[in-house]
């Protein structure tokens, strides 16, 4: 296999992660602005810990919240169009998950503070998108570095 076609299968899967990633992301958002879909639909503020909306009746949102997602799945799709910043994405957006997950375990969910709003199914949630956002960046970054040798 030439280098040109390994290139081009490293690159494939960085935009195809960084894609898939991308509509999930803006598929969340959206839900999460669609009553039914959130529950408790009419109690959801902008950004307070006041939201009693939740997505698909277990992760608590806000207008803000969803938002968020769906900035996230932008940069997805963006990040996408180039293979070589599908790592910068991917280490970007754990790196945001990371600081709400210890936001959340930190915060006490009664507080102004917590304007996200986030609670315990959030804070799990956080924690694997954390883990799993970092992976996928070590792999996508592997990949591209490696020689085409050894893809």
């Amino acid at each position: 296999m030439s280098s040109t076609a390994s290139d081009s299968q490293a690159e494939k899967l960085a935009r195809s992660a960084a894609a898939a990633v991308g509509v999930v992301f803006l598929l969340v958002g959206v839900l999460g602005l669609i009553p039914g879909i959130t529950t408790d639909y009419d109690t959801m503020t902008f950004a307070s810990h006041d939201s009693e909306a939740q997505l698909l009746g277990i992760f608590q949102v806000s207008i803000l919240h969803n938002i968020v997602h769906i900035l996230f799945g932008i940069a997805g799709l963006v990040a996408a169009r180039n293979a070589r910043d599908v790592p910068t994405f991917l280490f970007g957006a754990a790196a945001v998950y990371a600081v709400l997950t210890v936001y959340g375990i930190v915060i006490d969910k009664t507080s102004d503070a917590n304007f996200v709003p986030l609670d315990s199914a959030d804070n799990w949630l956080h924690l694997v998108l954390t883990v799993a956002l970092a992976g996928l960046g070590l792999v996508v970054r592997r990949r591209l570095a490696a020689p085409a040798s050894t893809r």
